[in-house]
């Protein structure tokens, strides 16, 4: 056989290998579920996902117990493997009167990357009184960044509108920001009050109220297949429903509660589900979930600011889930 034929014979060989045993994905190298492991000083919950530059990047919920007070941050970390994590960076200020928890997502708005998140104020919070839930005085917020790296200090997000006090807008927490499919430009923020309340807006400032569901809390947004798909989480374990015209919401499909049932660590309660759709990225090719869960007691019990995991799954219908074994 002479070099060129050589040559071809083992392109085409190549090739053949890679169609019948394509590359495996980066979620098929993950051994465990669990993404960061909470213990008895600290809570890992209320995970936002964005995936930019072939790194994912993921903020959340920080609790800590330090010198017997419990605080509340929000950080982030990223990795291109999902098994390596930079290291953890704290976000936002300490000040148990504020709390800063709770990113919902991330979104590109005039050249800047703009987060969502709430606070959740507890003054004063000791271990003692575990667990002790937020103040009615909590708000929901957005921070600003060029670099996904350093971020602005936060601006209250006036959802009911610019007339309304700080006092008259209500406990409201777990915002979600979905740019409108069919009117470019127009923003949405879910957050959780009487339901999932909507707002819009066209430059992330000034803010017009629109109406809510009854939905649990953490909401996530998608749009799929022509429908708004609202992720959100009940007592136990997650739930979908879908809309034409978020006005009109039909519950779907099963409550989603992965490998509850065979993982102590997550005995409490599986919530805060965050789903990024990676169908189309050779790298995942799945809907991709992140959620908290807690155990092996309950919240009320006392695992709500400790002994809280990141935890991962994937989808290729948002029905039927999956995750490392």
């Amino acid at each position: 056989m002479n070099k060129p034929l050589k040559y071809l014979f083992f392109i085409l060989l190549l090739l053949g290998c890679t169609l019948c045993y394509p590359q495996r994905t980066i979620l098929k190298n993950l051994k465990s579920p669990i993404i960061f492991k909470g213990d008895e000083k600290t809570a890992f919950r209320d995970p936002a996902v964005l995936y930019h530059n072939n790194t994912m990047y993921l903020f959340f919920t920080l609790i800590r117990t330090e010198e017997g007070h419990v605080y509340s941050y929000t950080a982030m970390r990223k990795s291109k493997d999902l098994k390596n994590w930079s290291a953890l960076k704290i976000i936002t200020p300490r000040d148990m009167t504020l709390d800063f928890s709770s990113p919902g997502n991330v979104v590109r708005f005039n050249n800047e990357w703009v987060l969502c998140l709430q606070t959740y104020p507890r003054p004063n919070y000791k271990v003692g009184e575990m667990p002790r839930f937020g103040t009615g005085d909590a708000r929901i917020y957005l921070i600003r960044s060029k670099d996904l790296e350093h971020w602005s200090t936060p601006e209250i997000m006036k959802v009911k509108g610019p007339i309304v006090s700080f006092n008259d807008m209500g406990r409201m927490i777990d915002p979600y920001l979905l740019e409108d499919e069919s009117e470019p430009g127009k923003w949405w923020c879910f957050y959780k009050q009487n339901g999932v309340s909507m707002s819009y807006s066209y430059d992330l400032r000034k803010w017009n109220f629109f109406g809510y569901t009854e939905s649990g809390e953490n909401a996530c947004v998608l749009y799929e297949n022509k429908e708004y798909v609202l992720i959100h989480s009940l007592k136990n374990g997650i739930g979908i429903k879908k809309s034409k015209d978020l006005k009109t919401w039909q519950d779907w499909g099963p409550l989603i509660t992965l490998g509850q049932n065979n993982w102590s660590w997550a005995k409490g309660r599986i919530t805060a589900g965050t789903v990024i759709n990676l169908k189309k990225n050779k790298r995942f090719g799945k809907y991709v979930m992140f959620f908290h869960a807690s155990g092996p007691k309950t919240e009320e019990e006392g695992d709500f600011d400790k002994n809280a995991s990141i935890g991962i799954a994937w989808s290729d219908d948002l029905s039927t889930w999956d995750w490392p074994k």
